[in-house]
C-alpha cells in the first residue's frame, strides 16, 4: 500500500523532533530552538528528507492559528479595552517608527523609495508565536513587559493587513490608484469591526447551546471549528488566519467555558505549533548563508540592534520604568512569521530580488532562534541597564510622604506599602482606607497610575525592584510590604531587596505559581498566597460545610495547610501516617451546626424535654435564638417556636440524624406525648 508523502513527512519530523528536543531540555535549552534546528536538519537545505513542503506547511499554520486561538481565552473584549493605549499607541508608534527609520537608512544606501518602505514593512513585524509561546513556557505572559509585548504584536498583526494593501501602490503600480487603496484599507477596518460585533453576539450563545448537549466530543469539534473557521472568516476580508482565530478565543474569554475550551485545545496546539517552528527552520540555507555571511550578519545585527532601540524609547517615552522597557524590547527584536508572507508577496518584483531574499531569509531565521535566549537574558540586562542609568520612576516617588494614607495621629510609622493596583491591591487599599491604616501603592504602568490619581487614590509611579522607589515609600519604617502584581521575576528581587533593608517587616507574596512558593520563602517572604492552593481551599472547605463539619474544623484544615507551606496539597504522595493521626481525632470530635424552625416542623410547640433530642439522635442543644435574644443551654421544659433558630453540637452523624428530626417531612409521632 503506498503511504502518503504528508504522513512519511509528519512522521520524520517526529523521530526526529523528539530526541532533540529531549536532549534540549537535558542541556537546559529552550525547546523552540531545537524544533528549529530540527527544521534546518531536514530540510530541502539540509538532509533534504522532508519534500512536501506545502503540506506542513499548511499544518504549520494551523499551529500558529491554535496558538492565537489560546492566547485570545486569556485576552478578554474588557481586558483589550484596558489595553488600548498599549495597543494603539504603543503599537502605532513601534509599527510607524520602525518602518521609517528602515526606510531612510535604506534610501540613504541607495534603495528605491519603495522598496526602501518595503524593508521597513519587513522589519516592523516581529514574530507572535515564538514571543508568546516563549513568554507562557517562562509565566511571564502576565508581567508588565508581557503585557507590554502582546499590545504591541496584536497591532502588529492587524497592521499585515494595511501592509498586503500597500504593497502594489509601493511596486509603482499605476493600475492601483490612492483612492482603491484607501477604500480597501477602509473595506478592511470596517469588517474587522464587524466580524467582533458579529462573533461577540453568537459565539457565545452558539457555544452555550453545545454545552447543553453534555457531548464532550461535540464540544472539542465545535471549538476547534470556531478557532479554524474565525480565522476563514478574517483571511476571506484579507486580514491574517491568526488575527480570526484570536477574535474567536477573545470573545470566548469572556463565557463561562473559557477554561475548559483551553483545555481541549492544547494538545492540538502543541502538535501543530511544533510543525510551525520545523518549518520555520526549513526555510533556512547553509549555502546561501555560507555565500553572504557577512550581508547576513550586517542584517543581522541592525535588525536585533536598532528594532530593540526602537522599542525601548517608544516605552520609555509612554512612562514604563527602564527594566520593563530593555525585557519588551529584547522580547520583540527579531522578525516576524507575517514577514514571510511579505516576502514571498515581493519575491520576484523590483522590491525584493533574489539576493535580497536570500539574505533577509537567513537574518530573520537566526533573530528567530535567538529570542528565547534574548528573552531569557532579558531580566538581567534590564536590571543591570537600570541600576545605572537614571529611571524616571525614582523622580516621581521622591515626595511619597505626601502621597501615604495617613492615621488621624498623621504619622507614617506602620504603614503598609502595595505594590501592583490591580484587583487585588485595589481591594486591600479599598479596605485598609476603611479601618484608617495608612498605606501607599506602587505601579509601573503610567496609565493605571494616572487613572487612580484622578480618582483620588494615593498611588505613585514607581519599580519596586529599585532600592531607591523603596526608600522613597518608607520601607524602614513600614510594617508590612504586599506584592499584589503578576511579575514572579520582579516579586523575587522586590523581596530580596526588601528583607535586606527592613529585617522587620513582614512580606505577602501573590503568586500565580506553585514554582514560586519554596523560592519566594527562602528569599524572605512571611507568606506566599498562590492564587490555585487558594482556590482548592476554597473548594475543600465547601465540600467539608456540606458534609457538617464545624467551621472550627474546617479553619483547622486551612490552618494546617498554610502553616504547612501548601505541602500537603503540593505533594502527590498521601501525608505521613503522623499526619493523618492528627487529623482523624479533629474529624471525629464534635461539630456544630445551626437550623431554624420552618412552618410545618414536628418540634414547633414541644418542649426539649418531649423532644429527647440527644435520646434520639445523640446531639444536644447548647443554645437557641428566638427574636435575636440568645437562650444559652435552655432547660427541658423550654418549648420550641416557629422561627426560633437552634444550635446544635455533636459529630456530622448525629447532627445530620438531628436535622432529619427537626425536618417538616418528619412526622409528629416521633416525639414523645
Amino acid at each position: 500500500m503506498h503511504t502518503p508523502q504528508l504522513f512519511s513527512d509528519l512522521l520524520i519530523i517526529l523521530l526526529v523532533s523528539v530526541p532533540v528536543a529531549f536532549l534540549c531540555l537535558r542541556l537546559n535549552l529552550p525547546v523552540l530552538v531545537g524544533l528549529m534546528v530540527t527544521g534546518v536538519a531536514i530540510g530541502p537545505y539540509g538532509l533534504g528528507l522532508v519534500s512536501d513542503l506545502g503540506g506542513i506547511e499548511v499544518l504549520a499554520e494551523i499551529g500558529v492559528m491554535l496558538l492565537l486561538f489560546t492566547i485570545g481565552l486569556e485576552f478578554s473584549l474588557g481586558r483589550l479595552r484596558e489595553m488600548k493605549r498599549l495597543v494603539l499607541l504603543g503599537g502605532g508608534l513601534q509599527v510607524v517608527v520602525t518602518v521609517a527609520v528602515v526606510a531612510l537608512i535604506s534610501f540613504l544606501l541607495g534603495r528605491g523609495t519603495g522598496q526602501s518602505i518595503f524593508f521597513g514593512f519587513l522589519v516592523a513585524l516581529s514574530s507572535t508565536a515564538i514571543v508568546l509561546k516563549t513568554y507562557v513556557d517562562r509565566k511571564e505572559i502576565d508581567a508588565p513587559h508581557g503585557r507590554t509585548g502582546v499590545g504591541i504584536l496584536l497591532f502588529q498583526d492587524i497592521s499585515i493587513v494595511f501592509m498586503l494593501l500597500l504593497v502594489p501602490m509601493l511596486e509603482g503600480d499605476d493600475i492601483v490608484s490612492f483612492t482603491q487603496i484607501a477604500l480597501d484599507l477602509g473595506s478592511s477596518l470596517l469588517a474587522l469591526v464587524i466580524i467582533v460585533a458579529a462573533a461577540w453576539l453568537i459565539l457565545p450563545r452558539f457555544l452555550k447551546l453545545v454545552v447543553g448537549l453534555r457531548s464532550p466530543e461535540l464540544f472539542i469539534l465545535t471549538v476547534v471549528l470556531l478557532a479554524l473557521g474565525m480565522s476563514w472568516v478574517t483571511s476571506h476580508f484579507g486580514m491574517s488566519l491568526a488575527l480570526g482565530a484570536f477574535i474567536a478565543g477573545m470573545v470566548i474569554a469572556d463565557s463561562d467555558y473559557n477554561h475548559q475550551a483551553t483545555a481541549e485545545i492544547l494538545p492540538f496546539r502543541d502538535v501543530f505549533n511544533s510543525l510551525f517552528f520545523v518549518s520555520i527552520g526549513m526555510l533556512l540555507s547553509f549555502t546561501s548563508l555560507l555565500g553572504n555571511l557577512l550581508a547576513v550578519a550586517e542584517i543581522l545585527v541592525l535588525v536585533i540592534v536598532g528594532k530593540a532601540l526602537i522599542i525601548w524609547a517608544i516605552i520609555r517615552v509612554m512612562g514604563s520604568p527602564q527594566r520593563v522597557a530593555i525585557m519588551t524590547a529584547m522580547g520583540l527584536a527579531q522578525v516576524g512569521e507575517f514577514s514571510f508572507v511579505l516576502a514571498r508577496v515581493g519575491q520576484g518584483t523590483q522590491l525584493f530580488t533574489g539576493t535580497d531574499y536570500q539574505n533577509f531569509l537567513a537574518a530573520s531565521i537566526i533573530s528567530m532562534i535567538a529570542t528565547p535566549f534574548l528573552i531569557a537574558a532579558a531580566p538581567k540586562v534590564g536590571y543591570f541597564v537600570q541600576s545605572y542609568l537614571k529611571d524616571g520612576g525614582a523622580g516621581d516617588v521622591e515626595n511619597i510622604e505626601d502621597d501615604i494614607h495617613l492615621t488621624s495621629s498623621g504619622g507614617i510609622n506602620n504603614h503598609v506599602i502595595i505594590v501592583g493596583y490591580g484587583l487585588n491591591g485595589k481591594n486591600l487599599s479599598r479596605v485598609l482606607r476603611s479601618v484608617g491604616i495608612p498605606y501607599t501603592i506602587l505601579d509601573v504602568n503610567a496609565e493605571v497610575v494616572r487613572r487612580a490619581k484622578e480618582k483620588g487614590e494615593k498611588i505613585n509611579f514607581g519599580d519596586a525592584t529599585r532600592r531607591e522607589v523603596l526608600l522613597h515609600g518608607k520601607i524602614e519604617d513600614a510594617f508590612a510590604l504586599v506584592l499584589a502584581m503578576s511579575d514572579a521575576q520582579a516579586a523575587r528581587r522586590t523581596v530580596n531587596q526588601a528583607r535586606r533593608m527592613n529585617k522587620d517587616l513582614h512580606i505577602i507574596v501573590r503568586t500565580r505559581y506553585v514554582s514560586e512558593i519554596g523560592e519566594l520563602y527562602d528569599l524572605g517572604a512571611n507568606e506566599v498566597i498562590p492564587e490555585e492552593f487558594e482556590t482548592s481551599i476554597e473548594i475543600f472547605s465547601r465540600v467539608l460545610h456540606r458534609y457538617g463539619f464545624s467551621r472550627q474544623i474546617i479553619e483547622g484544615q486551612i490552618d494546617r495547610i498554610r502553616k504547612q507551606g501548601y505541602e500537603m496539597l503540593r505533594s502527590t504522595a498521601p501525608p505521613p501516617q503522623a499526619q493523618i493521626s492528627n487529623i482523624n481525632p479533629a474529624l471525629d470530635t464534635a461539630s456544630t451546626e445551626t437550623l431554624q424552625l420552618i412552618t410545618g416542623s414536628p418540634a414547633i410547640g414541644k418542649t426539649l424535654g418531649q423532644i429527647d433530642l440527644r435520646g434520639e439522635t445523640g446531639a444536644t442543644v447548647i443554645a437557641v435564638v428566638r427574636d435575636g435574644n440568645s437562650k444559652i443551654s435552655p432547660g427541658a421544659n423550654y418549648a420550641l417556636a416557629e422561627g426560633d433558630t437552634i444550635i446544635l453540637v455533636g459529630t456530622p452523624k448525629k447532627l445530620q440524624r438531628a436535622i432529619e428530626l427537626f425536618s417538616p417531612s418528619r412526622e409528629t409521632g416521633g416525639f414523645n406525648a
